[in-house]
């Protein structure tokens, strides 16, 4: 191989498109811009902009509330526990925890993610001992009836006291 006949892979490079060369390419004259006004010129950043009309995301209402400091659980079922174990990725004689899940690949706890939830999707066959962050009382339940222990790390939100 000779450096005169390195090529890149077919199709590799998009050829770009030759504007305003002659009414017999389809692209001449205004290069495909329409006329005039303000969008056929260069530097143009209107997103969300209606000719002096109200945009829509102001003439809509505001709704509900977003809360900042939401916390967001990575879940996790019982169904995929189940399948996990069986397909060798957890074992099952040792305690389940959020590293031993990440490590098997089963959540993805990044920076947004606070931690594992529990969930009773699935049926579960076996005795686990299973500590997470959280853990919805469907599953804590289905954990126990298995045999199981479910420990959660994070204490539950207590009720709010009726007002008097």
């Amino acid at each position: 191989m000779n450096l005169n006949e390195l090529r890149d892979n077919p199709g590799a490079r998009l050829k770009s498109k030759r504007l305003g060369r002659g009414i017999g390419s389809g692209k001449g004259k205004t290069s495909g811009k329409g006329v005039k006004g303000q969008k056929a010129r260069a530097g143009v950043a209107i997103n969300g902009f209606e000719g002096g009309q109200m945009p829509i995301y102001r003439r809509l209402p505001k709704r509900g509330f977003h809360n900042l400091f939401r916390k967001e659980y990575a879940p996790i079922n019982l169904g995929t526990l189940e399948a996990a174990i069986e397909a060798g990725k957890l074992d099952a004689a040792q305690e389940i925890t959020e590293d031993s899940l990440r490590a098997a690949g089963l959540v993805r706890v990044g920076t947004k993610v606070a931690g594992v939830r529990l969930l009773a999707n699935g049926t579960l066959t076996r005795a686990l001992r299973i500590t997470l962050s959280g853990a919805s009382a469907a599953a804590v339940a289905a954990v126990e009836a298995a045999g199981g222990t479910v420990t959660t790390t994070v204490p539950p939100k207590s009720a709010p006291a009726a007002a008097a």
